[in-house]
């Protein structure tokens, strides 16, 4: 867990980062559906960071090895899914967005596996 907590340190900072990044250096100087698509890759890393540290809280309370997929599965999809955005809009290379839906099911994935954890914790306690 406690490169989980590291790695979510980490994607918050950089969520946070990337978002000035977007808002001050991309403004004006790159298309507007372009930028959507940079504020959407911010807005789901950050969403998900916050998720991240419930697992960490939850997982800290009631440990079974769920909460470590939860929170793999909620990294790696904030790399694939936002980093593939972000390499979208810098490089206009139009594959990366084919990467993206990869990233996405990560993040469906991880919530589902969340759901699990969370019946499986709530029905030992």
């Amino acid at each position: 867990m406690k490169m989980l907590t590291g790695m979510t340190a980490m994607l918050g900072f950089f969520a946070v980062a990337l978002g000035a990044f977007g808002a001050h250096l991309l403004q004006g100087t790159t298309a507007p559906e372009m930028l959507n698509l940079w504020q959407t890759g911010v807005q789901y890393q950050m969403f998900h960071v916050l998720a991240l540290l419930s697992v960490i809280v939850a997982a800290n309370r009631h440990y079974t090895v769920l909460w470590s997929v939860v929170g793999w599965l909620f990294v790696m999809g904030s790399i694939i899914f936002s980093g593939s955005l972000y390499l979208l809009v810098i490089t206009g290379i139009k594959a990366f967005g084919m990467i993206t839906p990869i990233g996405g099911s990560m993040f469906l994935v991880g919530w589902l596996v969340l759901s699990f954890a969370l019946t499986r914790t709530l029905v030992k306690s």
